[in-house]
């Protein structure tokens, strides 16, 4: 029994010895899944080569909000302004009177810009909601600029598509003065209910930028879109815009939340900085740090992309 059991064991290892051959591979191990790298070392300031381009959904002034009302935020997102110092801002929802005028005010040493209420136009404005420009005077020149409204009448005060609110973007073509560079550069925000509206505006946009454009400088679009990432709506950008967002190098981007609702978890992502495709991205980063003594900037974490020029 014992002599049987060592010639099976003989056997066994024979045949192991067989199919383990150099002329068999060994099968390849799995790999081990490489997590997600996460953000590190941000540059946070434009290089002379580049531009650094922000959309910031500030939230109207309304003291429905209490504690996050604006007169509570104001100084703070001024100073995360001038912390991060974007070569070019467009604002969401900045009451003409109560908060475009203000951050005109508050940030003229270093910035010029230009917003239109959009309920009453440039000829007679009150307090409706500004889609304005910012620029840094020191880093670009203002050529050309604008407003026009999102809809089949996109030269006076008016809406279409079933749209909730009267809808405009704000539009420039400006000078990058370290490279000589021109650009064109549209802020908007779309309908938070009309679908239609949604994707009729990103339309108008495409065709505004191609009238204002002609010559194909290099175009940037910020906004709060109302539409989350993903969404099919989007697709309307595709082959001729990037979601800077998907295209800034790994390690310098994230996938955090852009509208927080004034609350420590949930959101979605509806804040957009789109380029040309094909440029290149240096960076994308939600800022959700703190500024002053405020709890939440807004109800939206402004998004910034550093972009090359050259």
């Amino acid at each position: 029994m014992k002599l049987k059991n060592i010639l099976w064991a003989m056997a066994l290892v024979a045949a192991v010895g067989c199919t383990s051959s150099s002329d068999d591979p060994e099968p390849t191990p799995k790999p081990t899944p490489t997590p997600p790298v996460e953000e590190n070392n941000l540059q946070k300031h434009a290089k002379d080569d580049e531009i650094k381009v922000m959309s910031f959904n500030i939230r109207l002034n309304t003291s429905d909000d209490m504690n996050n009302a604006w007169p509570f935020r104001q100084e703070a997102c001024i100073e995360l302004i001038k912390d991060h110092k974007p070569t070019v801002i467009g604002f969401q929802e900045a009451k003409y009177l109560d908060q475009w005028l203000v951050l005109l005010s508050s940030l003229s040493d270093g910035y010029d810009g230009w917003g239109v209420d959009r309920d009453n136009g440039a000829e007679n404005p009150k307090n409706g909601e500004t889609m304005g420009i910012l620029y840094d005077k020191k880093k670009v020149k203002k050529i050309d600029g604008g407003t026009f409204w999102l809809s089949t009448t996109p030269d006076e005060v008016s809406k279409s598509w079933d749209s909730a609110c009267n809808r405009t973007a704000t539009w420039g073509i400006f000078e990058h003065i370290a490279t000589g560079e021109k650009f064109c550069y549209i802020n908007t925000h779309l309908d938070h209910k009309s679908a239609e509206a949604q994707k009729e505006g990103l339309k108008l946009i495409i065709e505004k930028f191609k009238e204002y454009n002609p010559e194909g400088y290099p175009q940037f679009l910020t906004g709060d879109f109302n539409i989350k990432i993903g969404d099919a709506k989007l697709d309307i950008l595709k082959g001729y815009m990037d979601d800077t967002r998907l295209v800034a190098p790994e390690g310098k981007t994230d996938k955090d939340r852009t509208y927080n609702n004034w609350k420590p978890s949930g959101g979605s992502i509806i804040d957009y900085v789109y380029c040309t495709t094909g440029m290149e991205v240096v960076e994308y980063h939600t800022v959700d740090e703190n500024y002053g003594t405020a709890e939440y900037v807004s109800d939206h974490y402004p998004v910034y992309a550093i972009i090359k020029m050259k």
